[in-house]
């Protein structure tokens, strides 16, 4: 018997559980409050039942516990809280009788690589973290890495560049009125689509993989680029080119941050060692067919 444990149900998980966990024989999974758990127990996820508990970070139930102890896997996805990782610190002792565990996939960030100015970098560069989050993100993947070795279970660091997926793309914000087409000179960005993702966990999944994996795609972009494209897929009219100090005062913290690192990120290893073929190789294969879901999804409502 087979048992996953999900620490975090967020939206790459939960993916994963409703379209790439065909292996585990049951899964049980957490979010941050108890009616989100009570709803999701009840519904399951991609016609599978998941048993879901609440954790939010500063306490754990029993049956959560009971879960860990009995996991056959892990996979992490709730990040740093603070300067600290909520799951070794509340759990941390649980884990450690954690005795049928035989592998950890962390989801971690390409931003623990921090500012590269435009070159490539794969998983033999020393991190670099400029942001505090991502300082945060590196120290919890030392963590795991360091929980690992004490209870000689293989982790796997995914590192995710810009998750992209259905509900959540450029189409989704051009069709909302919010897509910005954000130009500063040289900038490039990553992206992976949440199905190469789920397909990236079940390989490291089945090859109990060790160390850092970099979870993008193959062309690094300029996002203005991307809005451009997925307004073409929707026939509209891409919203006007603005200059990044233009735009700087009306951009969030994290988007800021965003833009402070520029780096071109190579996923040779996670071609070579867990085996995966990109379904969506760049943000164009992407797009085109979650635009051709749209169009199916909005001809079956008519």
């Amino acid at each position: 018997m087979t048992r996953l444990v999900v620490l975090g149900l967020g939206y790459t998980a939960r993916y994963y559980v409703a379209h790439g966990a065909k292996r585990w024989d049951t899964i049980a999974a957490t979010v941050r409050d108890g009616a989100s758990a009570a709803a999701l127990t009840g519904e399951g996820l991609g016609g599978r039942g998941v048993e879901v508990m609440p954790f939010d970070g500063a306490g754990a139930s029993e049956r959560l516990r009971a879960a860990i102890r009995d996991a056959t896997a892990l996979l992490v996805s709730i990040p740093p809280a603070g300067s600290d990782d909520p799951v070794l610190r509340v759990l941390g002792d649980t884990l450690a009788e954690a005795r049928r565990l035989r592998c950890v996939v962390y989801l971690s960030t390409v931003g623990v690589y921090g500012d590269r100015d435009g070159a490539w970098v794969d998983e033999t560069a020393t991190p670099q973290p400029a942001s505090a989050r991502s300082r945060a993100r590196a120290e919890a993947e030392r963590a795991w890495l360091a929980y690992g070795a004490r209870q000689n279970v293989p982790v796997a660091l995914l590192r995710l560049a810009g998750i992209y997926g259905p509900g959540r793309s450029a189409l989704d914000s051009l069709a909302e009125g919010t897509a910005k087409r954000i130009v500063k000179p040289g900038q490039v960005f990553n992206r992976i689509h949440v199905a190469d993702i789920a397909q990236a966990i079940d390989a490291a999944f089945a090859r109990a993989a060790s160390g850092p994996f970099n979870l993008c795609d193959d062309e690094p972009a300029p996002p203005q680029d991307v809005v451009a494209y997925a307004a073409r897929l929707m026939g509209m009219t891409p919203p006007p080119e603005v200059t990044f100090e233009a735009a700087r005062a009306t951009l969030p913290p994290m988007a800021l941050s965003f833009y402070g690192e520029n780096k071109r990120v190579g996923n040779a290893r996670l071609k070579r060692e867990l085996g995966v073929t990109l379904r969506y190789p760049s943000y164009r294969e992407g797009l085109a067919a979650l635009a051709a879901d749209r169009t199916v999804s909005r001809a079956g409502a008519k």
